[in-house]
């Protein structure tokens, strides 16, 4: 997993006013919007980022009453992913009763102005949800905002994207038959290789003929499956389902 992490030291936040309520597993995470004006100048000065996540933490503290900033992170068009509350720690920007449920993930754009998510944008947002499910124990959906909350948030443009199962941008073409997206998220290569994917991908191999549990747990078997799997089809053996390895499954006749 890779992640351009901008830590709370680095871009300056202020101390939180008393202690989180813990997390330690979600069913996954929201996606949001500033809901105000962003200026599209953010795009080429990364230093215009640092200050707005700065204004929202004041805003959020002083003007909401909030304890910190209320989000889990913040995606910016630099591919830079800002810690907010970060993994862990119960978000306050979902709205009351929901915020146990999902982190919450900011992506700069806004509804005047930049709206828009760039390419970079929503692969942030897209890395810092990888970074939720590796530290946070985040489950596999990603939501919008107004999924169970009245309102805007995340926008129409980036609420369009979540609907389509939040893709990377440029990502590989579906092969024919292959589920792409799982409940709320979109599958990456290599899986993160736990719960839905690992199913799924258990529940094919078994169609193969393999003896192998469908339980979500990629274990030894799994990986020895994936091994001698990989030597059938003269792949690389590395015991990882990998892009090749996944296509392999669905795409190569079953013999």
């Amino acid at each position: 997993m890779t992640i351009d992490l901008v830590t709370r030291r680095e871009w300056g936040a202020k101390e939180p006013r008393g202690s989180y309520g813990r997390l330690t597993s979600t069913r996954g995470v929201k996606v949001h919007y500033t809901g105000g004006q962003v200026s599209p100048d953010i795009v080429g000065d990364h230093a215009r980022c640092v200050a707005m996540v700065k204004s929202i933490q004041t805003h959020h503290m002083s003007g909401n009453g909030w304890m910190d900033i209320g989000y889990s992170m913040v995606a910016c068009p630099h591919r830079k992913v800002f810690e907010g509350r970060g993994p862990g720690r119960l978000p306050a920007a979902n709205g009351a009763g929901l915020n146990s449920g999902h982190y919450a993930v900011l992506g700069l754009v806004g509804s005047s102005g930049l709206i828009e998510p760039t390419d970079d944008i929503l692969h942030a947002i897209l890395d810092a949800v990888e970074y939720l499910r590796d530290r946070g124990g985040a489950g596999s959906e990603i939501k919008g905002h107004r999924d169970g909350y009245s309102t805007d948030c995340p926008g129409g443009p980036l609420y369009a994207w979540v609907r389509k199962g939040a893709p990377r941008p440029g990502g590989p073409a579906t092969p024919e038959g292959q589920p792409t997206a799982f409940p709320g998220r979109i599958l990456t290569y290599p899986p993160l290789m736990k719960g839905d994917d690992v199913r799924i991908w258990q529940r094919q191999m078994r169609k193969r003929g393999w003896n192998l549990d469908v339980d979500g747990l990629y274990g030894e078997r799994s990986r020895q499956v994936c091994r001698d799997f990989q030597k059938e089809k003269r792949l690389p053996v590395t015991g990882a389902v990998d892009r090749a390895t996944w296509e392999a499954a669905w795409r190569e006749p079953v013999v």
